[in-house]
């Protein structure tokens, strides 16, 4: 089975929800031509807009290729240590041709583990990514974005239980980072992110090299769905790609030994796990791109109490959210503009 992908090409996938982005991972990487790379975190965490346009030296090049090699093969939620890798990534930074940029530093990354991994064509999954669209458009001229969206509500939902995964398969995860993942977790600030995302991904929606894909859709139009993302990337389509295992959920534990994209995964949502108060705020932030991907709003009133503490919780929970995210953003304050713009 045979890419045609041209020569160099590479895929990112970004969007506002991690099992979908997760879910679109899986069906990729079972592809032959395609390697999938772990959540790199490369934009935002380890490069910011200043960076752009500022030329490395050899050593500075090889302690961020270093990096990049710890999170692939390592894990992104191990304690770095930058010389596990150091001796190779200066090998790899030494044998570029091109200027020591750090985005040179990362498409020469995504293809040297590719061919290390035996495929032809890098893809790197990112969610946060989407704030960078425009960066990655202009710096890769060779990408191809698949931008992932899903109902807001079954994104809370996935957010509010995901600190649990650790307990449903998800055995890597450290108790640091449950901790992280519960404070993160706020109705308001979960639905104002899922906004952002949007606003992000708008103006390149009809971009030629940006494919959105409907969480949804994947989930039970999947073949039909997938061969026009294949057509996309202009690969051949192999039913492979839809025999993923049942694994990543936030909702359920891992069944790595059942295999096929779950129908039921689509609106699991409406079965319990959200209260009133969660669905409203969710349905009054959201409502407008909700509307515009055709997700509708369910007629729902909460009691005062609901309302009250949300309000209320917010503003701390936003505060002890940054607060333990701050070591995740190289500049904080691009960071947050991304999100408010």
């Amino acid at each position: 089975m045979t890419a045609t992908l041209a020569s160099g090409t590479i895929i990112f996938i970004v969007g506002n929800s991690r099992s979908g982005t997760t879910m679109m991972r899986r069906v990729l990487g079972k592809h032959p031509e395609i390697y999938m790379l772990e959540e790199l975190h490369f934009f935002e965490q380890l490069w910011s807009s200043s960076d752009k346009d500022k030329q490395l030296t050899v050593p500075e090049a090889a302690a961020l290729a270093s990096r990049l090699f710890f999170i692939q093969r390592d894990g992104y939620l191990t304690e770095m240590n930058e010389q596990k890798h150091f001796e190779e990534a200066m090998n790899m930074v030494s044998s570029m041709e091109k200027a020591l940029y750090p985005h040179e530093v990362l498409r020469t990354f995504l293809h040297y583990e590719t061919a290390r991994g035996g495929r032809s064509i890098p893809c790197e999954k990112t969610p946060q990514d989407v704030f960078y669209i425009k960066e990655i458009l202009e710096l890769f001229p060779e990408a191809k974005i698949i931008n992932m969206v899903r109902d807001p509500r079954g994104v809370m939902l996935s957010q509010k239980r995901k600190w649990q995964r650790r307990n449903m398969g998800a055995g890597f995860m450290t108790r640091k980072e449950q901790r992280r993942l519960r404070i993160n977790y706020h109705p308001i600030t979960i639905s104002k992110l899922w906004n952002a995302s949007q606003r992000a991904a708008q103006p390149f929606l009809e971009h030629e090299r940006v494919r959105t894909v409907i969480f949804e859709n994947l989930v039970n139009q999947s073949e039909e769905l997938v061969r026009g993302l294949c057509s996309f990337l202009e690969i051949t389509y192999d039913p492979a790609m839809l025999h993923i295992p049942q694994v990543g959920s936030s909702n359920e534990a891992d069944k790595p030994d059942t295999f096929g994209i779950k129908t039921e995964r689509a609106g699991n949502w409406e079965k319990g796990g959200l209260n009133k108060g969660e669905i409203w705020f969710c349905q009054q932030i959201c409502s407008n791109y909700m509307a515009a991907y055709g997700y509708d709003v369910k007629p729902i009133q909460p009691g005062i109490g609901y309302k009250l503490w949300y309000y209320v919780s917010f503003p701390f929970k936003l505060a002890l959210a940054l607060l333990f995210n701050l070591h995740r953003m190289k500049n904080i304050g691009e960071a947050i503009r991304r999100r408010l713009k």
